[in-house]
């Protein structure tokens, strides 16, 4: 939950949880509106109103592909990254293709690929979950000793969507394929963020999703390596070459293909730019708030991302305090949102529950400026600082401080 019910962004607010959702990118809606009007034609359509939006989403194929060196013809449009996983995982293992009962994913993998694994264990098939260290990366070695004789796919997320931790995907993949496995990436949070490359990178299968990277909602993609047979996830017609049935989304397919566009000619200067508000972020924080810890890789992480833990606050009072005051962050995933329990991926890199509760996600973009970073930093001191006042096992840890050094 981000903000509470009832409350409104307003023009001075600071938007700080771009790993949940991106504004439109500028030009996005542009190249969107066409096909929401007078360009509404089925591009399954043979009649001339069914040219331009056929047109259209084969443009937008080609922009989607180049950003990660694939084929057009390996990319197959859906709802988003939720979708994408769960095809991956099914088709190969549960469609007539299958190729064994096995599977191998990450401990700190997002619930696309975790609630579609205990799917896949009430089906009879076996899955490993991999241990992360105190970063949140794994150790190749352990994927390569985890995989067994039936092994049929391995999947690892490309970037962490909570801690932003980039894991060493080339190698995994590389160790995949020497032993004749699939290996899937859920990159929803890394494409269009960091460079991919699906040859360099040993992926035979990815997940994508526009509205991270400044297209809309409700779009994404599952890359699939020319020579790998799925099963259909939705059954239909013989849209996206006849493996995922339904009406083409031509709206938010142009407009995934535009994002695209835009990520490939501004991807280093933003992440360059992201990086410098990111570290200034961290850092002051650090330094300014004491009992405080930054989750995650210290460098091998998103461009945008700081996870951080504030002792003796709980994250929930923390956000909804920072919201009062303009400011839009996170405590973990936005998938997750409702959930009470503390996140999985930071109980996995090692936290206690009650530092788990007490942490925040703040990931910014390229809108963001650095007086917004210096504000919230302001704000942060601020709230901690209260909240701490209030919080009478803060006061027993400067009690017993105290006893300690007298």
């Amino acid at each position: 939950m981000l903000i509470s019910e009832g409350m409104e962004m307003t023009a001075g607010t600071i938007y700080l949880d771009n790993a949940s959702t991106t504004p439109l990118r500028k030009g996005v809606l542009d190249a969107m509106m066409p096909f929401l009007t007078e360009g509404y034609g089925n591009p399954a359509s043979i009649h001339p109103m069914g040219k331009a939006p056929r047109d259209a989403v084969a443009h937008a194929r080609e922009s989607v592909a180049s950003l990660i060196a694939a084929d057009p013809s390996e990319i197959y449009f859906t709802s988003g990254g939720s979708e994408s996983d769960s095809w991956a995982l099914k088709s190969v293992v549960l469609g007539p293709h299958s190729r064994g009962n096995h599977v191998i994913v990450s401990s700190i993998e997002h619930h696309a690929i975790l609630n579609t694994c205990s799917y896949l264990r009430s089906m009879g098939v076996d899955v490993t979950y991999l241990p992360v260290d105190k970063d949140g990366l794994i150790d190749p070695a352990v994927v390569e000793d985890s995989i067994r004789s039936d092994t049929a796919i391995i999947s690892v997320m490309t970037a962490n969507n909570e801690i932003g931790s980039i894991q060493p995907i080339q190698e995994i993949g590389k160790i995949a394929h020497e032993h004749g496995v699939l290996f899937h990436t859920d990159a929803v949070q890394a494409y269009g963020q960091i460079d991919l490359n699906v040859t360099r990178d040993n992926i035979d299968l990815l997940s994508a999703s526009a509205h991270k990277l400044g297209g809309p909602k409700g779009v994404g993609f599952l890359y699939v390596r020319k020579g790998i047979r799925l099963d259909p996830l939705i059954h239909g017609g013989e849209q996206e070459r006849g493996i995922r049935g339904g009406t083409t989304n031509v709206p938010g397919v142009v407009g995934f293909g535009k994002a695209a566009e835009l990520a490939s000619i501004s991807m280093r200067e933003n992440s360059e730019h992201e990086r410098m508000l990111r570290d200034h972020l961290v850092s002051r924080v650090l330094d300014e708030i004491p009992y405080t810890k930054l989750n995650g890789h210290p460098t091998s992480r998103l461009p945008g991302n700081a996870n951080i833990s504030f002792a003796f606050v709980e994250g929930e009072s923390l956000l909804m305090s920072m919201a009062m005051k303009g400011i839009c962050v996170s405590t973990g995933s936005a998938c997750a949102s409702g959930s009470l329990d503390p996140s999985h991926v930071l109980l996995a890199i090692g936290l206690d529950h009650a530092t788990a509760h007490g942490s925040l996600r703040f990931t910014v973009s390229s809108e963001n400026t650095m007086e917004e970073i210096d504000h919230t930093v302001e704000v942060l001191k601020e709230v901690v600082g209260r909240l701490r006042a209030m919080s009478p096992l803060y006061e027993d840890y400067l009690r017993n401080e105290v006893k300690e050094k007298g």
